[in-house]
This record gives structure tokens, sequence and C-alpha cells, in this order.
């Protein structure tokens, strides 16, 4: 940025331009990197747009060519070496392969990507059995004649909601599992440190890996990995129509819930002061807390290892009859050990994205530490966010620290992640 900067003010005022592009196309370049869904695509584009324009006008400026080039190489280096800088890699103690490792495996899950990475072959070669669920399988039932039949290892390769069940029965068993993220979003991979875009290198977790402990959520007595959804989206993945048009559903349940005529229940909680609210918008109950609001990192879970839920409201002004005020969070969020929600009648939950029903009271809590993970050496062991600071002073202080050869925190991202 510094030779950036040079040709800025030797070039003024066309290298003054050039400069701007290239700080916003780094700028856009990192945050493409680390962050996730819609952000990461826009951002990438973005990113791509003002490298393109920057080499535009490094050759309309004719002579300082090779310059500007380097200029632009050092940008794209330097988002890398950022990307590369705030990237975790947790030493996990090592552990003993198991000797009767189960995988079972939705090969309709994630599209059918389990069957064309061939993980029955993949499996089968690193010695552990593998059970193709067919339609109409009682996968609780499967997974529990398993262990009755010796099973020392349990691991799951499909959606979350298929996770949930598999890690489980391995916690009730005090089982070594393995999430292998066959699935379409993978969510808990991503924030339990298993690359997601090496699916067949998740096998290994069962041949050469490190432990550690994470926590599970429960509502009434259902396991649930990620997250529990109430309000608009929990009844909008009560319908039919949302496997094929998700956000048009989303869109027509807005006004069933919070519009004049909305006979969606009301759900009662309270806040962390004691003060009692009600509610019909927007309730997210989540195995530790995410990260919201975040250009970077958002949607992820730093830690997942922390004893607590994470709690997310989305502020409904049509039954509170209050403005936001300027610059005010649409939502409030918290994390507490337990959390309960009230209603009048059966309330719609969205359990790790699958639909389902809950009498109420609805009582969450957190089993903590309740269950042992194999993840393979060669991936994270950590969540993508675990060592990216809140707020941009903090941000600044853990690129200082990089830049004196500490790494990016105190320390407290090995601390959360003890073996078992």
């Amino acid at each position: 940025m510094l030779l950036a900067l040079e040709l800025a003010i030797d070039g003024f005022p066309g290298g003054l331009l050039v400069f701007a592009c290239l700080a916003v196309a780094v700028l856009l370049g990192v945050v493409g990197l680390i962050g996730r869904g819609w952000v990461r695509i826009v951002c990438s584009c973005g990113a791509l747009l003002f490298v393109g324009v920057t080499v535009f006008l490094l050759i309309e400026g004719g002579p300082d060519i090779a310059q500007g080039v380097l200029v632009v190489l050092l940008a794209v280096a330097s988002v890398w070496l950022a990307r590369r800088a705030f990237t975790v890699r947790v030493p996990l103690p090592d552990v003993d392969p198991p000797e009767r490792p189960v995988m079972f495996l939705n090969p309709k899950s994630g599209g059918g990507k389990a069957t064309e990475l061939d993980l029955v072959g993949e499996a089968t070669a690193r010695g552990i059995r593998v059970v193709e669920l067919k339609e109409g399988d009682d996968l609780r039932r499967l997974v529990k004649a398993e262990v009755d039949a010796g099973a020392d290892a349990l691991a799951m390769a499909g959606g979350d909601g298929s996770q949930a069940i598999v890690a489980e029965i391995a916690s009730e068993h005090d089982l070594p599992y393995a999430c292998i993220p066959a699935g379409t979003r993978n969510h808990f991979a991503l924030d339990l440190g298993v690359d997601r875009d090496d699916c067949v290198g998740a096998l290994d977790a069962f041949v050469d890996a490190g432990e550690r402990l994470v926590d599970l959520g429960e509502v009434n007595g259902r396991v649930f990995v990620n997250n529990v959804s109430l309000g608009i989206y929990a009844e909008a993945v009560q319908k039919d129509e949302y496997r094929e048009a998700k956000i048009r559903t989303l869109l027509d349940t807005v006004p069933e819930v919070l519009g004049p005529d909305g006979d969606a229940p009301e759900l009662e909680w309270q806040s962390p002061s004691g003060k009692r609210h009600s509610s019909g918008a927007a309730i997210l109950v989540s195995n530790n807390k995410y990260r919201l609001g975040k250009a970077v990192g958002s949607g992820t879970r730093p830690r997942i290892d922390d004893g607590k839920l994470g709690i997310a409201v989305l502020a409904d002004p049509v039954s509170t009859g209050r403005r936001l005020r300027r610059f005010q969070k649409p939502w409030r969020d918290w994390d507490a050990p337990t959390f309960e929600v009230g209603s009048d009648g059966e309330v719609a939950a969205g359990i790790d994205g699958e639909a389902a029903t809950l009498q109420p009271p609805l009582e969450f809590r957190t089993r903590p530490r309740a269950l042992r993970v194999r993840i393979a050496r060669q991936h994270p062991g950590a969540s993508p966010s675990a060592a990216i600071p809140d707020g941009i002073l903090r941000e600044i202080l853990a690129l200082l620290r990089i830049a004196i050869g500490k790494p990016p925190t105190d320390g407290t991202i090995a601390k959360a992640h003890p073996g078992h």
C-alpha cells in the first residue's frame, strides 16, 4: 500500500484515483474472502471490478505500468496473507483410531454429493462400515442398532438435521463422532472447523485425527446442533412450497405472522433484565452464540464449547408500537445457559432447518461439552470466525500482534478447544 501511495502522489491527481480504487479492492477482497453467503459473492465481484479498473487506469497512465502491475500483485498477496493470518488451526490432542467405526449416509443429501464423491468407496477403504439410508428408514433406530452391535464411533454424511440425531446418540454412549459435510449448507461442520470443501478428507477423522469436546443444544428434550427458529422462518418451513420457492414463501409468511390478521401464536419470553415480552416476529435460539450484523464472519459461531445458548430476538414494531432509532440494531441478542418461551398454542419451529411443532412451554438448555468430536488433522478444528476480533480497534490490535510475530489473540482460542 505504501508503493501504491507513492505512485498516487507521483501521478496526482490520476494516481490518487488508482490508489483509491486499489484500497477499495483490497477492502472488498478481505471481506469477500472471510465473509459468507451474499456478502462473499457481492464483495468478491466488487473486488474483481475495482482491480480491473485499477489495471485499466495504470495502463492508461503509460510509463509506470510495471510498477502498477506490481502494486496490484502486492495487493492480491496482502488479501491472501490477511486471510491466512486470521485462519485458526487448533492443535487437537492425539487419539487412537476406532476399531469399529460406522458412517450413516444419506445419498440424496446435498444434491447427491455423497454419490458424486464415492463416499461409500472412500469410507470402506478407510475401514469404516457404511449404512446407506433408504426412503422410509428410521435413522435413530438404525444408529441404535449399530451401537448395540458394537460400533465404537459414529459419523453422519448428510444434513444438519441428521447430524443432530447421530450426535445425540454418540453423546449418550460417550462415543466419538465425526461430521462429514455431505449436506447442502453444512453449518455444523463449518463451526466445528471441518473443511466443507473436503468431504472425502473429513473421513480421516477416524484415521488420523484430533478430538475436541463441544456443546449440544436441547429444546423439550430434543437435541439440536445449530439452532431453533421460531416465528416467520419457522412458519415458512412448515409449508410444502418452501423447498421449491424459499424467498417467496418467506415473504408470503411475513403478513401471516406480523399482519393485523396474523394467526401465529404469540410468543412470550423474558429478557436478561427480567422483563417479560411478547412477540411473534422471530426468535433464534442457537447452540452457542452467532456473530450477527458483522460483514466478516457473520452467521458463524466463534465458539461452540462455551456452555451457553445464543438468543436473538427480532424487533417487532407492530406488536411493540416502537420505532427503531437511527443506527439501532433491529434485533437484540445475548447468551444464557437456559431460555424459556411460552405460548397459548402449539409453536411452529425450524430445528436445524427442519420443520417441527412443539408444545409450550419451550424449555431450552445447553448440554455443555457433551459431544466428543473427531476432526481430521488437515482441517482447521475451529470456526472461521474464531480469531476475528469484534470491532475495528480490536482488528487493528490483532494485526499489530501478527506483525510482531504473535498470534492474533491472547490465547483464548487455544484454551477454548481442549481435547477429551
